[in-house]
């Protein structure tokens, strides 16, 4: 469902890619309808994704060299921090979330006066695959419980953080863990979070860029380094 509110100049939304020229343009040219800024970090694709996002009016800084999803957030965040902004908005650029939701990012944050709006999947799981189902439960139970709170979707990248939060935390991740990190430090620094339901969204196409084996190692080794800080 399409909200009709206004654009948020004071809002940005980050949208990491690494090959996703088929949909970032629909992408980008939605979110502009919320957002007064897109920054889009292309992560060295080797497709069209800079000048399909530029096209559509993304501001697109590429990397030379392929980092990680978790650089190229940190990239964006960079140039978001050098522009007068209250928050940035997270999406990926592959078309799993759906852009017409913004607004309860937007409304939440503004309602609640918190410093990151998570959004939450796991109320609807039908349409997300078994492993990734899996995997999202366990990974969102062992957070919740070192956190010492509920966070039902840790493994969500649709989110609304604060650039004042993003500017005052130290973050080391540099892949997906990333997303993990930024939830652990919000509540151990008592950074207020808030959480919305979102849509569940699957094409059964989707070729995920996690590594199941690395990407586990860096999540373990994440909840080791924090549960001994």
């Amino acid at each position: 469902m399409k909200h009709t509110v206004p654009v948020r100049g004071d809002i940005c939304a980050i949208i990491p890619c690494y090959n996703e020229a088929e949909a970032i343009g629909r992408i980008v040219r939605s979110v502009r309808q919320y957002v007064g800024t897109v920054i889009v970090v292309d992560d060295c694709s080797t497709d069209a994704t800079s000048s399909e996002a530029e096209a559509a009016g993304a501001h697109v800084v590429r990397h030379a060299r392929n980092q990680g999803k978790g650089v190229a957030l940190k990239t964006g965040f960079a140039v978001a921090s050098g522009m007068n902004l209250a928050a940035a908005i997270t999406l990926d650029g592959d078309g799993q979330h759906d852009t017409n939701e913004i607004p309860l990012f937007i409304e939440s944050f503004g309602a609640a006066n918190c410093d990151i709006v998570v959004g939450n999947r796991m109320h609807d799981t039908d349409p997300m695959p078994f492993v990734r189902r899996y995997t999202n439960r366990c990974s969102s139970w062992m957070i919740s419980r070192m956190v010492g709170r509920d966070i039902f979707d840790t493994q969500c990248g649709f989110r609304l953080i604060s650039l004042e939060f993003w500017k005052a935390v130290r973050l080391d991740c540099s892949h997906f863990d990333l997303e993990s990190e930024i939830l652990i430090k919000a509540c151990r620094s008592g950074a207020r979070l808030k959480q919305v339901q979102i849509r569940t969204i699957y094409f059964g196409n989707e070729r995920s860029k996690i590594n199941p084996f690395t990407d586990a190692i860096r999540f373990f080794h994440l909840l080791w380094r924090c549960r001994n800080a």
